[in-house]
This record gives C-alpha cells, structure tokens and sequence, in this order.
C-alpha cells in the first residue's frame, strides 16, 4: 500500500511541477518581474513549502522530543538542495544536451545565481553560528532570527527590481481553456485571474504530493528500522525536494536554465534564512551544536563545500557546465558514509 502511495504521490508532484512551472512564469511576466524574481523568490517559496511545512509541524505541534526531528529537517534541506538537487539538474543537463541549444553548458544568468550564493552563504553562516551561542538565555537566538528575517526581505527586495521577462517563448497557460470570460481565446493573453488559479491549483498539488511521498517513505523506512535522525536528516529532506527537482527537470529541458538553478539557489536561501529563524524562534534549545546533534549539523559544512565547489567557477566568472553541477553527488555519496560510519558505530 504505501508503494502504491509513492507512485500515486510522485505523479502528483511531476503534474503540480509542471502546472506551477507555467504558470509561475506567466505570473512574473504579468508583474513584470524577472528571471531571479520568478525562478529565485516566487517558484523558490512555492517549492520550498513542503520540507518547511514538515519541520514546523515537528516544532510546533508534535512539541518535546519532535524539535530534534524539526531541526534535522530545516538543516537537511540546504544540504539536500546544494548537493543531491544540482546533482539532478547535471544529469538533466547531459542527458538532454543534444536537445538544447546550450548543449552541456548551464547558461546562467550569473548575476543572479551569484547574488542568491552570497545570500545563502551570509545566512547560513550566521544561523549555524547561533548554534554555537549558549542555550540559555535565549534572546540571542531571537535576534539572530530577527536578523535572518531581515536579510530574506533585503534579498527578495534585490530580485523583485531587476528588470522583467517578456512572453516570447512561454508556453501556452495550461488552464488558459478554463477561462471562458476572456475578452480574447489567443492562447498568448491569459488573463491574470486565470494565471493565479493555476499556480494555486499547481502548489497544492505539489504540497500533497510531497506531504503523502514523505509518508509513504516514512511508514517504509521505519518498517525497515531506520533511525529517526537519518530519517529526518535524509529520508525526508529527499522526498521535500523532489518539486525543486522536478521543476528543475522541466525548465533544463526547456533551455530556461536561470529559471532552473535559480529555484534550487534560491530555495537555499528559504531555507537558510526562513526555515533555519523557525528553529531559532520556536525551538532555540534544540538548535545548538552538542554531542547530540553534531551529525545534523555536520550536513551544513557539506552544504557548503558542495555549492561552494560547484559554483565556484561561475563566481570567478567563468562558465557552468552540467558535469560541474555532478560535483554535488559526490559531495552527497560523502555525508552518506559519514553517516552510515556514526550510525554503525552508535
């Protein structure tokens, strides 16, 4: 039954994809927002929704000894993004190359692939530094939080002013046929009322999708007697990420590569700044670096050194390739033998 569920619960998540993935583009051109906007801020936040819905359901309401879950989770996410997320879009990036015009280089609008790196990178610094702040009092986990907050407002505030996307080569609105009251039936002209149905009906899609994929995997693993930390630190940040991954599948084989990383980055920065201030505020203890914890917070130097090793070409100006973006797995398959060497050693 829960295999059953899987299946079911994927192909619900590859249709949400696809519905958001069209309409969240038709959504910036009609706000005259750009590639960074959409593909960094607004397809970020959508995709993001179902792994920082699960820790915060750990946190919030499971109370106790959920908060270790919780954190697990919000510092799975960044490393699940920065390594095993780039990993797919690499192999995408190969595996279409004859299609595209860009072949195996990822043609990234590096300006804005940069700019979600730097953000990342600060906030995730300063998060994983509040770790290591006493456990009482607390209030200076408070204000890092506050801070987080912040540098997320700043950071979406940079996007939303670069320049728009204009409508030459978007796909037709999927749902356009739906939208009996249009003034006009040109598939090119979808009204905004129609644009904004569709990304809602996409990210509910991919909201359950994701929440009933990480059941399925859940019930299997705990059948199969994994621990609860690896679940919370691997298990379940895989299923979450897969509508980055997803949309990242879409937009590669479409030519749209910024829209493509720039989901994956810039999700890195939600979790960074956003999902990490959730722990900050609502379960400051658990959010210290301890015996207990040192596992889960070793995903972070991971997650480090894997977005640092993948993009660091592009930092110094040079191009990204698909087989750069491969680098992530390797990253992965590493943090997989630490785990498994601590865990057969507990």
């Amino acid at each position: 039954m829960d295999l059953v569920l899987i299946v079911v619960a994927f192909a619900l998540i590859l249709v949400g994809a696809e519905l958001f993935t069209n309409a969240i583009e038709w959504f910036g051109h009609k706000l005259g927002l750009g590639e960074g906007a959409v593909g960094s801020v607004l397809a970020a936040v959508g995709t993001a929704l179902p792994e920082t819905t699960i820790p915060v359901i750990a946190i919030l309401f499971s109370g106790g000894a959920s908060d270790d879950v919780g954190v697990g989770a919000i510092l799975g996410a960044p490393f699940m993004l920065s390594t095993l997320a780039l990993f797919v879009t690499g192999v995408v990036v190969l595996l279409a190359r004859h299609r595209r015009s860009a072949r195996h280089r990822v043609a990234v609008d590096a300006t804005v692939v940069v700019a979600d790196l730097r953000s990342f990178a600060i906030a995730y610094a300063i998060a994983i530094g509040a770790a290591f702040l006493p456990i009482e009092p607390a209030w200076p986990k408070l204000i890092v939080a506050i801070v987080l907050l912040g540098l997320y407002g700043r950071y979406v505030r940079g996007h939303l002013q670069a320049e728009g996307i204009t409508s030459e080569g978007l796909n037709p609105l999927r749902l356009h046929r739906l939208d009996r009251r249009a003034r006009t039936s040109e598939e090119d002209h979808p009204r905004l009322r129609i644009v904004n149905l569709q990304v809602f009906v996409g990210l509910v899609a991919i909201v359950v999708g994701a929440v009933a994929f990480v059941s399925g995997v859940s019930d299997i693993a705990r059948g199969a007697g994994i621990d609860e930390i690896l679940l919370a630190l691997i298990v379940a940040p895989i299923a979450t990420e897969l509508p980055e991954a997803a949309n990242a599948v879409l937009w590669v084989r479409q030519g749209k590569d910024t829209l493509a990383v720039g989901n994956i980055t810039g999700a890195m920065v939600f979790q960074a700044s956003i999902g990490t201030s959730v722990a900050l505020l609502f379960a400051p203890r658990a959010w210290s670096f301890e015996p207990g914890t040192q596992l889960a917070f070793a995903s972070a130097l991971i997650a480090f050194l894997s977005a640092g090793a993948v993009f660091a070409g592009l930092v110094r100006g040079t191009t990204l390739s698909g087989t750069r973006l491969l680098v992530g797995g390797g990253f992965y398959a590493v943090y997989l033998a630490v785990v498994a060497f601590a865990i057969t050693r507990g």
